[in-house]
């Protein structure tokens, strides 16, 4: 696989480092999660007992979360764990984490500390406001930077008020910069023959999410309010009722108002002023009114066929079982049979990078706490069983 010649050592908690790793994992990196002997990563108790969202006693988090990962247990609070994570940094290539700015350095294994001893070595760091600025020690979590960086503000209506997005895209977004980063080190390595640090600031990545929104502001000095699900430009562009459900008209630009015209017979919406984007803007509310008023009057399958063979951008708000089921998803293997230790199967999803030239993904299990510690640690020079046992004696191992 792509990353298969990579090595990662996972440090990471919770959300959005996790989330990171995990895509690392998905693309063939051996992933191998380095944790606190005896309680491990947080996210191991975090719905372990739930009847509902949990197998093999690990929850829904840390099985998705943590597939195709190796676990290692090392007290890094200890001389000895830290002598012992060294020897892996040696043969490692990234190193992955999202604690709070300043822990790695009071561990001693921020990116000076750790280039010192491998200088190929990559380190990558995803904190709420990144390392430099007045915020740094400020914690955060998903909510906060969905706040701060303005998504919430144009999300719901000015009814509603302001509205997180239901995907923590606050972490995630956090976790696909920081894989993001974690690649163009290793490509530029490639060139320069030694690693670098990467910075990756949950805030930061809000707000380049904003993307061409926030140059409309910067422009103009307007501040959007919450467009529901419209959009800042296009009509029609909106969740609209059906007799029995939602669907999603996307008309961008008048070529496909012109054939939303010829599809939906509407005399009301035939009006010289609507041909160009800017009456059509002038009269959204209007327009919207009409629409749904139509589209009220027959079941979603029927106007997802009549819009779809005009080749007009639609779909169905699909809850998750209909999103799951669907059948593009699943020709695209988005939802993926993951092995347990019980050899139980479930579900999850799936990678969403297709390469051409990597096979068909296998996914592995989620480890147990410090399944892999005995194996990962004897592939390395001066680990045999005499020496384990005495780290295992110190508990600085598990």
């Amino acid at each position: 696989m792509a990353l298969e010649h990579i090595t990662v050592l996972d440090l990471t908690h919770m959300l959005s480092g996790p989330y990171g790793t995990m895509l690392l994992a998905d693309l063939g990196a051996r992933t191998i999660k380095v944790e606190p002997p005896g309680t491990g990563e947080g996210t191991r108790r975090l719905l372990e007992h739930d009847p509902d969202y949990s197998r093999d006693g690990m929850g829904a988090y840390f099985l998705t979360l943590n597939r195709n990962k190796q676990s290692v247990c090392i007290d890094l609070k200890s001389e000895a764990g830290l002598a012992v994570f060294m020897d892996l940094v040696r043969h490692a290539d990234v190193v992955f984490d999202n604690f709070s700015v300043g822990v790695t350095k009071r561990l001693g294994i921020d990116y000076e500390a750790l280039s010192a001893v491998n200088p190929r070595i990559i380190t990558c760091s995803v904190t709420g406001f990144g390392s430099t600025g007045p915020a740094t020690q400020r914690p955060a979590f998903d909510q906060v930077v969905q706040a701060m960086g303005g998504g919430m503000s144009i999300t719901g209506t000015p009814e509603t008020g302001p509205t997180r997005s239901g995907i923590p895209i606050g972490d995630l977004g956090g976790g696909v910069f920081g894989a993001m980063g974690v690649l163009a080190a290793i490509a530029q390595r490639e060139r320069i023959g030694r690693g670098q640090h990467v910075d990756v600031s949950m805030l930061d990545a809000q707000i380049s999410l904003l993307n061409y929104m926030a140059t409309m502001h910067l422009m103009s000095g307007i501040v959007p309010e919450g467009i529901g699900n419209g959009h800042f430009v296009h009509v029609p562009y909106n969740s609209y009722p059906t007799a029995d459900g939602h669907i999603i008209v996307a008309c961008i630009g008048d070529a496909f108002w012109k054939r939303f015209l010829e599809c939906i017979d509407l005399p009301a919406l035939r009006r010289p002023e609507y041909d160009q984007q800017p009456g059509r803007f002038a009269a959204k509310s209007e327009i919207d009114a009409i629409v749904s008023e139509e589209f009220r009057t027959q079941p979603t399958a029927h106007w997802l066929e009549k819009l779809s063979a005009a080749r007009i951008p639609c779909g169905p708000v699909n809850n998750f079982r209909q999103a799951l089921n669907d059948t593009q998803v699943r020709a695209r293997d988005m939802v993926v049979d993951v092995p347990l230790k019980t050899g139980e199967t479930i579900q999850m999803p799936g990678n969403p990078i297709k390469l051409s030239a990597d096979p068909a993904r296998a996914y592995g299990s989620p480890p147990t706490l410090g399944e892999h510690t005995e194996d990962v640690l004897r592939s390395l020079p001066g680990y045999d069983e005499e020496r384990l046992s005495a780290l295992r004696t110190q508990n600085v191992i598990a």
